[in-house]
């Protein structure tokens, strides 16, 4: 399926939800931030959460430094 991710165009295989998508991305353990077409997405509903082709993805991910 195609979906844009952070604004770029992707092409995912395997990630029917939101949570398939981040263990596929490798930040399934990370602390972090997914909207799915302009929609914050409450982390406990990533199971639930499904994508469909042509969705917009955000991902922010925090980064701590001092």
């Amino acid at each position: 399926m195609r979906l844009t991710v952070n604004g770029e165009l992707r092409e995912v295989d395997n990630a029917a939800t939101v949570a398939e998508l981040l263990s596929a991305f490798k930040l399934d353990h990370k602390i972090l931030v997914v909207e799915l077409n302009r929609e914050i997405i409450d982390r406990t509903r990533y199971e639930e959460a499904c994508l469909n082709d042509g969705d917009q993805i955000e991902i922010v991910h925090f980064v701590g430094g001092g």
